[in-house]
This record gives structure tokens, C-alpha cells and sequence, in this order.
């Protein structure tokens, strides 16, 4: 599903149209400004899971509980 120039003009010409000149770089810096807080909010969110796992032990490893059984017997 790609968009081809053709489209994206269509799709550009429709906005100026619908927005007009005036509005259509206030929404392109509305659109930006929140794309890159989401980035930003991402980004630390992925940093702080890398760190929080590089301070946790990995004792998450599941036990073989087989073994433990015959262990026992």
C-alpha cells in the first residue's frame, strides 16, 4: 500500500483546499511537535527498561521442577 506522488499531491492539494493556506503550517507544526514528543516519550521509555533490566538480576530463569521432584524421592 504505497502512496504514489500522484496521490500525495491529491492528498495535499485536498488540504489546502479544505484548510487553507493560512492554517496548513500551524497543523504541520502541531503534527510535528506531536510526533516528536512521542518519539521522545518512546525513546525514554525503551531507555529505562534497557537500565532496568541491566540492574536486575535475571532470576526470571523458569526452574525445572522435574528435577526437584525426583530429588525429593
Amino acid at each position: 500500500m504505497d502512496i504514489g506522488l500522484g496521490e500525495l499531491l491529491f492528498i495535499l492539494i485536498l488540504a489546502l483546499l479544505f484548510f487553507g493556506p493560512n492554517k496548513l503550517p500551524q497543523i504541520g507544526r502541531a503534527i510535528g511537535k506531536a510526533v516528536r514528543e512521542f518519539r521522545d516519550a518512546y525513546e525514554k521509555f525503551m531507555n529505562e527498561e534497557i537500565e532496568e533490566e541491566k540492574t536486575l538480576p535475571s532470576t526470571n530463569k523458569p526452574e525445572n521442577t522435574e528435577t526437584k521432584e525426583k530429588e525429593a524421592n
